[in-house]
């Protein structure tokens, strides 16, 4: 893999992964559009741990905090936290496990991340008007339950299938349940940690193994690429969801697998 190719994939990576437009989808067509070869679900696990160092970084001190207040104070909204997150992390773990061929074969088609991306962006779009007439009555996050955290874990489920977009189901189902977009993205945030962490690990000696030894230039280029550009991009997110929707993303996505079919219908892309 030529490094320069790696250093954009992980690029698109970081850039993608938290805004919800789906990080799987544009690197499955992103080797389409420059004529690189694939390198599969596994390449792109691993280059997702740059952004959970991205996610470790930015959230230091909460990483730092939560788990002395779990033994502390285990019954305070941070001392739950890390409950919380591992209950809505379950239903990734069952559901990846169990789909794992059919995640790195049929689901990575072509037609089947056009169809998710412009259905996801429809559903988006109300989800967010709903979010919109509700105002400024929002529940905080310490309002946050088990039956919360795990319909948010089993939304970042869907993300299993390329198009969804992990942090879009999650932030959607969040907003669903009455939290602000920031809080939503918050959550959804620290929520990819166990689940990228997972992924990439899981992932790693199978890269290393199907894509040879003198993959693991472009393996770290890519991964610390997407740890830059998705730091810059969680930063900007939560501050820019406070005060902003998700109907532009919702658009994006919709204008981008309708692109995406048609690119495929006149044969200027060919490959599923």
């Amino acid at each position: 893999m030529p490094v320069w190719f790696a250093a954009l994939m992980g690029l698109v990576q970081g850039l993608t992964e938290f805004i919800p437009i789906s990080s799987t989808a544009h690197l499955r067509i992103l080797p389409e559009l420059v004529g690189q070869k694939d390198p599969g679900s596994a390449y792109t696990a691993v280059i997702q741990l740059g952004t959970l160092l991205a996610v470790l970084v930015y959230f230091a001190r909460d990483l730092i905090h939560l788990p002395v207040a779990m033994v502390r104070e285990p019954s305070s909204p941070d001392g739950r936290m890390p409950w919380l997150l591992a209950a809505g992390t379950v239903p990734i773990v069952i559901l990846g496990l169990s789909l794992k061929k059919h995640i790195e074969g049929d689901l990575r088609s072509l037609y089947v991340i056009a169809g998710t991306l412009i259905v996801i962006g429809i559903v988006m779009a109300v989800i967010d008007r709903v979010a919109e007439g509700r105002g400024d009555d929002t529940r905080p996050l310490t309002d946050l339950t088990y039956r919360d955290a795990i319909l948010v874990g089993l939304a970042q489920s869907l993300a299993l299938v390329p198009g969804v977009s992990r942090s879009g189901a999650t932030i959607c189902m969040a907003l669903l349940l009455g939290f602000s977009r920031s809080d939503s993205a918050r959550f959804s945030f620290l929520l990819s940690i166990p689940a990228i962490a997972g992924a990439g690990i899981f992932e790693l000696r199978g890269a290393i193994g199907e894509l040879g030894r003198d993959a693991l230039p472009a393996l770290l280029v890519g991964t610390s690429t997407a740890a830059v550009s998705g730091y810059i991009v969680i930063a900007w997110l939560i501050k820019w969801l406070g005060s902003h929707d998700l109907l532009g993303f919702a658009i994006y996505r919709i204008l981008a697998g309708i692109a995406l079919l048609i690119a495929l219908a006149t044969g200027a892309l060919k490959h599923l």
